[in-house]
């Protein structure tokens, strides 16, 4: 744990080094020290059809969701939906729409099989 999903609007792989901004963001996760090294995941979805406001798809956007194993607290969170949302501004600065949520999985559901290599 964590997972992090980074969605984007198809077009912003022609501004933005989606794989570096990726990186990044993992590296982030990593680097606030709430987490496992071992256990950060990090993924990126293009979506090739979207709207924003009413500027349908003219309005490009990257969305994070942070997904974290229920028990950290709100200073914790909002410290990390800020980190990555600075590694987003960084990296997209262009973009009409940067957003990050966390969400909290249940402890009590959440199983995972971890193999070593």
């Amino acid at each position: 744990m964590p997972h992090i999903v980074m969605e984007y609007s198809d077009p912003v792989s022609e501004r933005v080094n989606v794989g570096q901004l990726l990186e990044d963001l993992h590296k982030a996760a990593i680097g606030s020290g709430e987490f496992n090294p071992s256990d950060v995941k990090s993924r990126a979805y293009a979506s090739h059809e979207w709207l924003v406001a009413q500027l349908d798809n003219q309005a490009d956007f990257i969305h994070v969701t942070l997904w974290l194993l229920s028990g950290r607290d709100e200073k914790q969170k909002h410290n990390l939906s800020h980190a990555l949302l600075d590694v987003m501004s960084f990296h997209a600065p262009e973009v009409a729409s940067l957003s990050v949520d966390v969400r909290d999985m249940d402890r009590r559901w959440y199983a995972k099989i971890k193999r070593e290599e």
